[in-house]
């Protein structure tokens, strides 16, 4: 008899969802999958469900840019009890795939979308063996006996062929809980369910600061909205001192969702493969940051908008950030958030994109994976030039949520500030902290806030924060790293005191980057620079360093296409 494939894989959020949807696809029944979550309900992962957000939360991408699963977003909003609608004031008929939903009502969708598949599966022959309520403690490899173990939280340990860790967003607390006032992050969102006299320090701009906003505003005011749509915020009378400042390093806000002409972010005419193994074989080793951004980027517009191709063809990718960016710095923030909310109104009306940001999501999409071989220099230049322009002009705001932040500013209750690179947060382990930076005129300023939120977004972990230790003790896994394409170079900077570089004993020199080291196909990768055909990873917070930019859902189905594939072709291996 055949003995079947058995594959664990760890968390049933959205991560999970495409990997198990990904194996069903294979339509091989000589596999058997056990599917490990620890709360109640697979699919919503932490995003989607009340660990992320709450009632007023939103999603920043409509149903047409979701990836397909089993039945569209419009198919299944008819099979919504109507009651649940009604909370959030939907109706079926009115309803369309352009429409962005209420994150926990997404939530609910894609845990519908699991029990189908789990219907395919059954359909296909494949065994689904669900471990809700469940806490995996570690992964143990077993080299050889050619399998690995998933310990659980009761001690108990499993024998599987393959396990594929999806366990999703991470945020590990380091004052919250100790510090009164003090918030690491602002999920779950129920925490910040608080009334407020005095104002608050939100550490960021992107969506996750948005939903902070959102959460706080709504328990210290209330919005309104008259005949002609506009929005406006009161606010509550025990809540006089209330007011919100976002610090941010750049002092922008995030640009506003767009009609997407391509709703996957993917482009046939992005450099293939081979483009990138012959370029990567002509540059000493190492892919060029430079190669990528003229042939993902540049000459995506030679005929899509020749114009706009005549304007950049013959900047760098500095010389480009400086001119994106010099409309945004010479703008207040506010007004230019006004200004991209009517540009995106009439592109979503007219379903005509802001071409150039589009390409620029496409650009950070297609660049993510290949990352890994980039030069030290290279992934230096990325990480202080380019991303964060990425950051800003693809974080895609809700309208909805646009309109909001508009109502607050206007109100007096929201601002923005820029406070740099070297700004420091002094917890007071009596309550709250101290913002320390220096203001647009380089002016020492030294503020305490009685209520600090954190919300910088999913931070990209270390190789010690990686959760399963008996895989880093044993060094089944590696710490992530790139070299310098010139030792010089890696040297200076260590002669600096940057302890990001290290170097070996023939002297070359390496940049220490989040997270473990993995391969093409997301398989972990040891010390030895072999990869481990047992065990693969596809949770973001663990793998930054040579994925820096993940898009939410499209990075789910890329990742989990790679990985699927190497099942496919193990089973062909092993049944030749």
């Amino acid at each position: 008899m055949e003995t079947k494939k058995r594959i664990a894989i760890l968390g049933g959020g959205p991560s999970g969802l495409f990997m198990y949807k990904r194996l069903i696809e294979l339509e091989n029944n000589n596999i058997e999958i056990d599917i490990f979550e620890k709360k109640q309900q697979l699919g919503a992962g932490m995003p989607y469900s009340y660990e992320g957000a709450n009632a007023e939360h939103i999603t920043n991408v409509s149903g047409n840019e979701i990836p397909q699963i089993v039945t569209s977003i419009h198919e299944w909003v008819f099979t919504v009890p109507k009651e649940t609608l009604d909370s959030y004031g939907i109706v079926p008929e009115r309803f369309n795939d352009y429409k962005v939903l209420p994150r926990l009502l997404f939530g609910q969708y894609l845990s519908a979308q699991f029990d189908l598949l789990q219907d395919k599966a059954r359909e296909a022959g494949i065994t689904t063996k669900i471990h809700l309520g469940v806490t995996v403690t570690d992964v143990i490899d077993q080299p050889s006996q050619n399998e690995v173990y998933v310990e659980l939280a009761n001690g108990e340990k499993i024998r599987f062929d393959k396990v594929i860790i999806c366990t999703g967003h991470n945020w590990p607390a380091r004052y919250e809980g100790k510090v009164p006032g003090y918030f690491d992050s602002p999920y779950p969102p129920a925490k910040l369910a608080l009334k407020l006299n005095h104002p608050v320090a939100i550490k960021g701009s992107s969506l996750t600061a948005i939903d902070a906003i959102r959460t706080l505003a709504r328990n210290n005011g209330s919005f309104t909205e008259d005949k002609h749509g506009k929005i406006a915020y009161q606010l509550a009378e025990d809540s006089a001192g209330f007011s919100m400042m976002m610090h941010s390093r750049s002092g922008l806000l995030p640009a506003v969702r767009f009609h997407l002409d391509d709703s996957h972010l993917s482009n046939n005419k992005l450099l293939k493969e081979e483009d990138i193994a012959e370029n990567i074989a002509r540059n000493g080793g190492f892919l060029s940051l430079d190669f990528l951004f003229e042939k993902d980027f540049k000459d995506l517009f030679k005929d899509k908008d020749p114009d706009f191709y005549a304007r950049i063809k013959n900047m760098t990718i500095e010389q480009f950030v400086e001119a994106m960016m010099e409309l945004r710095e010479r703008l207040d923030p506010f007004q230019l958030l006004r200004a991209e909310y009517v540009e995106a109104e009439k592109s979503i009306k007219r379903h005509e994109s802001v071409y150039w940001k589009e390409m620029l999501a496409v650009l950070s999409f297609a660049m993510n994976y290949p990352a890994k071989y980039l030069s030290a220099e290279d992934m230096l230049r990325l990480q202080k030039t380019l991303m964060p322009l990425i950051s800003i002009v693809i974080a895609f705001i809700p309208q909805r949520s646009c309109e909001e932040m508009l109502a607050l500013h206007d109100a007096g209750l929201l601002n923005i500030t820029a406070v740099g690179q070297d700004s420091e947060i002094e917890v007071n382990p009596t309550g709250g902290a101290t913002y320390v930076f220096k203001d647009e005129d380089g002016n020492e300023q030294s503020v305490f806030y009685k209520t600090f939120v954190d919300c910088v977004g999913q931070p990209h972990l270390q190789f010690d924060d990686f959760p399963f230790k008996n895989l880093t003790e044993h060094r089944v896994v590696s710490p992530a790293r790139l070299q310098f394409k010139s030792d010089a170079e890696g040297k200076k900077l260590k002669e600096k005191g940057d302890k990001r570089m290290e170097h070996d004993a023939d002297g070359h020199f390496y940049l220490n980057v989040p997270g473990i080291t993995i391969n093409d196909n997301f398989q972990v990768v040891d010390q030895y620079g072999a990869f481990n055909s047992r065990i693969s990873i596809m949770a973001v917070p663990y793998i930054g360093g040579y994925n820096p930019d993940y898009s939410g859902l499209d990075f789910s189905e890329e990742a989990s296409e790679r990985i699927a594939a190497t099942v496919q072709e193990e089973f062909k291996t092993a049944y030749l």
